[in-house]
């Protein structure tokens, strides 16, 4: 079963989660990948890993990357926030990790848990 990961950062966040997805590249190209706009660009750009690029976060990506994840499409979500910076799309990110709460889908906010989670998935995906 393939699985479906979501990548998503805030701009002061972005260059954590191109590392992260590089590290962890050989996990994810066994994923079906899906991101906000900039975040899948910069992802697929750096480490040639196919992402489906959503709407950016302030224009909506969050909310579709929610519908995917209330349908059942999404199996893990790695959101990396920036905590220090508001965000004018703040009700929607709320959302998201509310929706994730509601449909008992891992989210990590930070790069310590989404190594934690990515690390449980590559088990998971080297067993087949």
């Amino acid at each position: 079963m393939t699985r479906c990961v979501a990548l998503i950062a805030h701009d002061h966040k972005k260059e954590d989660i191109v590392a992260l997805a590089g590290e962890y590249a050989s996990t994810l190209r066994g994923c079906k990948l899906i991101a906000t706009g900039t975040t899948g660009g910069r992802i697929a750009d750096t480490h040639g890993l196919t992402v489906e690029r959503m709407l950016s976060g302030p224009y909506g990506g969050d909310l579709q990357i929610g519908a995917l994840l209330a349908e059942g499409k999404v199996d893990l979500v790695i959101f990396l926030r920036d905590p220090m910076t508001p965000q004018p799309h703040e009700p929607d990110i709320n959302a998201l990790v509310r929706a994730c709460d509601v449909h008992d889908v891992p989210c990590a906010t930070n790069v310590a848990t989404a190594r934690m989670l990515l690390d449980t998935l590559a088990g998971q995906v080297a067993a087949g």
